[in-house]
């Protein structure tokens, strides 16, 4: 495989293991079952930082990248924090607000790349909320309940933050809605 067919590949192994995933955690209820999840889902993260470094660094960014790997971020963590849910392990509260705040900051990453060509980079708080919530979903599935849980009011703070950070830097876009 040439090496800059090599970040695109792991973005697909990440979205391959989705399922993976899924299917571990619905037909098991054992904690074992629960480990192999939180393994599977640690590699698929692990995947999510090396894929962005290695394109950077060897210079072989893709718009099939640019797509595909927030693609497969956000579905990897939202089907995980459902699973949470299903399992009792998070509220479903916390899950909405963490799913919708997804949904709205990729509608106006959407929106700013068609009205500029604008790109939203990922801030510091969007960074420590993708690396919180990775942790707090790999702790619940081990079953470290109160760091889990610690983790994940972490992630929804900084959840609600960034989702705010960005809306205020792009609130230009908005300035006509109310007139």
């Amino acid at each position: 495989m040439k090496k800059e067919n090599i970040p695109n590949a792991l973005t697909l192994l990440r979205i391959a293991l989705i399922p993976v995933f899924i299917l571990l955690l619905t037909v098991g209820s054992s904690r074992g079952v629960h480990v192999t999840a939180a393994i599977i889902f640690a590699v698929a993260s692990i995947t999510d930082y090396l894929d962005g470094y290695l394109a950077r660094k060897w210079q072989v960014v893709t718009n099939f990248g640019k797509f595909a790997d927030p693609m497969a971020d956000k579905l990897l963590v939202m089907s995980a924090f459902i699973m949470l849910i299903e399992m009792n392990m998070a509220p479903a509260w916390v899950v909405a607000v963490i799913i919708c705040r997804e949904l709205a900051v990729t509608g106006l990453r959407l929106l700013l790349v068609e009205t500029g060509g604008t790109v939203l980079a990922a801030a510091m708080p969007g960074k420590i909320k993708t690396f919180t919530q990775m942790f707090a979903i790999i702790f619940l599935l081990l079953h470290w309940t109160i760091l889990g849980q610690i983790l994940l009011y972490i992630a929804l703070i900084f959840t609600i933050y960034s989702g705010y950070d960005y809306f205020k830097g792009s609130a230009y876009l908005f300035k006509d809605t109310f007139k």
